[in-house]
């Protein structure tokens, strides 16, 4: 079953809820330059322990940075077992462009 698609609005309205997770793809100085606010770094190297602490049924949003190779980050946690995984249409290029006010550093 692919990734589910999201919109960077629809993520943005998922940011109120506490149990939505942002998985943040992108190198860890892009990262580290900007992200979205409550985002966590997603890398090769902390997968495994990410995917230990997050609950199945939690909704996770995969963002990289043009919204490609996060559908295959989130049809790999789907792979695992994760229900509720989505990938975000445009990456956090899209999201810089339509929510530039929204992006911590």
């Amino acid at each position: 079953m692919p990734c589910k698609h999201i919109s960077v609005a629809q993520t943005h309205e998922m940011l109120e809820r506490d149990d939505v997770v942002i998985a943040d793809i992108r190198d860890p100085n892009s990262y580290e330059s900007g992200h979205i606010p409550g985002s966590e770094h997603l890398s090769n190297g902390n997968i495994g322990h990410f995917m230990q602490e997050k609950e199945f049924e939690q909704p996770i949003i995969i963002v990289c940075y043009h919204g490609v190779s996060s559908q295959g980050a989130a049809n790999y946690l789907i792979e695992q077992g994760f229900e509720d995984v989505y990938s975000m249409d445009g990456g956090f290029t899209q999201w810089a462009a339509e929510l530039p006010s929204v992006i911590a550093k």
